[in-house]
């Protein structure tokens, strides 16, 4: 079964080309990758003035706070296998745990800036 089709409303099929200074194209670009958007949906969000996120994260901070988060999904697939009864070694499962709670606090400090 294939995937349901968008309602016409939904479909970004219109395409607008916008000319810009460079400085302004450097601007939007930063701004853009600083709060890990790209920048069709920043320009998208800021003109139809939608939310954005409210935390400005450096480019370093959201590298690493990307990475944190890539570790923690492996981490929920580690312990979906364990808890699937594949296998059952009790220790792996606390340290786990122990792990995501260290990536969490970790990813907090980052979001708050708080290092």
């Amino acid at each position: 079964m294939g995937r349901p089709k968008k309602e016409l409303s939904s479909l970004k099929i219109i395409q607008v080309n916008v000319r810009m200074t460079v400085n302004d194209y450097m601007k939007v670009s930063a701004d853009a990758v600083t709060i890990g958007l790209s920048i069709a949906e920043y320009i998208r969000r800021r003109i139809t003035e939608k939310s954005l996120p409210k935390k400005r994260v450096s480019p370093s901070d959201r590298k690493l706070f990307v990475e944190l988060s890539r570790v923690g999904n492996n981490l929920n697939q580690i312990a979906k296998v364990v808890n699937s009864g594949i296998r059952d070694p009790l220790s792996i499962y606390k340290q786990i745990e122990e792990v995501k709670t260290v990536l969490q606090y970790l990813k907090s400090n980052i979001t708050n800036n708080d290092r």
